[in-house]
């Protein structure tokens, strides 16, 4: 869940209706939140080039007709970098209108159609990472149930539905914002107010924010305490080893939980904080000198600056998921490397001793059937 700018308190009055007729929000933090417009400004670049640029390579790498084949995982990641991709590149707009002040998509129609756009991939995201959590969840747990829910094909049809159901769940913010002459910006609709905390907007922001920033990953955070527990039990009754060379084109369990992981870790926080911001109430009804004075005021300065620091931290998550690739995957890293012609850096890999090369598998070795074992590589 990333601001798009709606980061005042709110109080009796709209903020921008009130005292703040001559402020903005970014000129408002400005003056009197200056830590969290640097924050803003000065971190996100970073994260914006690493995004740009991995994520298309992430995508290009899983997506590649070698390692998608037979390999479901492959698809779900390919888009999830797809994703985040067409996130950044919408975010760039909505920092350079909160925390620089430059105008982008603030006008009659652009406005609407512009954050129906900008929700899909944050919906996307934590719902793919549940996606293969799940699929993971099937493979390590319920192996012989992996033929039939694991496949490319099966995966495919899911990354379909999630994106029509991402489109769907985002249409509603067309009517939820809308040009506001006045303020020559995006804003809230009036009648989307209505009602204060139990307007229309408030009602339905609650719901799908929990929903998707609380619920899914916490879900996904359980299968991934079956499937650690799973594992556990496995290494207990005799560890099964694959050797990474081998050209198996499954991505490993061990970069589905580290992505899913870091999903949790990052999301949760920023779902935490933003559901705190009605704490921070104040009057806005004062003048320059009293606000900094004010103790509630001083509050909300507070939290808006940690607010943004955690929101940084969240935006991370959308950048950064190409070094996870990198260090937990061997054949994505191979991939890497074969791309940027070091080969050397490949063979270093496959020379080494196999003590080196071996490590915890996604295999299920001791499900028997009919006096047969069946082994089921995940």
């Amino acid at each position: 869940m990333t601001s798009n700018g709606s980061d005042a308190p709110s109080a009796g009055n709209n903020m921008t209706e009130s005292i703040f007729f001559s402020y903005n929000m970014m000129t408002f933090h400005e003056e009197f939140a200056p830590a969290s417009v640097m924050i803003d400004r000065s971190i996100s670049p970073i994260f914006y080039i690493i995004g740009v640029f991995c994520n298309p390579l992430s995508a290009y790498i899983w997506l590649n007709k070698k390692t998608r084949r037979n390999n479901s995982s492959a698809i779900y990641l390919g888009t999830l970098s797809i994703s985040h991709f067409v996130f950044l590149i919408l975010h760039i707009f909505v920092e350079l209108n909160y925390a620089w002040g430059i105008k982008t998509y603030n006008g009659p129609i652009s406005c609407e159609i512009f954050n129906v756009i900008y929700y899909v991939p944050q919906y996307m995201a934590p719902l793919l990472v549940l996606s293969f959590t799940v699929e993971r969840y099937i493979a390590v747990c319920h192996p012989f149930s992996k033929e039939k829910f694991c496949t490319v094909r099966r995966a495919i049809i899911a990354v379909v539905i999630l994106y029509i159901s991402s489109t769907l769940l985002s249409v509603i913010q067309g009517y939820f914002w809308t040009y506001n002459p006045s303020l020559g910006d995006c804003d809230h609709r009036v009648e989307a107010r209505l009602g204060g905390q139990t307007s229309i907007i408030n009602v339905w922001t609650w719901i799908s924010e929990l929903l998707i920033f609380a619920i899914v990953p916490l879900a996904a955070l359980v299968f991934n305490i079956f499937v650690i527990n799973e594992i556990k039990s496995l290494t207990k009754r005799g560890p099964a080893y694959q050797q990474p060379g081998s050209g198996s084109p499954t991505a490993s369990t061990v970069t589905l939980l580290t992505v899913s992981f870091y999903l949790i870790c990052t999301w949760l926080p920023a779902t935490l904080v933003y559901s705190l911001q009605n704490l921070f109430m104040a009057n806005d009804r004062m003048t320059a000198e009293e606000i900094r004075a004010d103790p509630e005021w001083r509050s909300y300065f507070i939290y808006i600056t940690i607010r943004k620091a955690i929101e940084e931290i969240t935006l991370s998550n959308s950048a950064c998921y190409f070094f996870i690739y990198c260090i937990t995957g061997k054949h994505f890293r191979d991939q890497v490397c074969a791309l940027f012609g070091l080969e050397k850096c490949v063979r270093s890999e496959e020379v080494q001793p196999p003590a080196y090369k071996q490590y915890m598998a996604v295999a299920k070795i001791d499900h028997v059937t009919n006096g047969h074992t069946s082994i089921t590589s995940v």
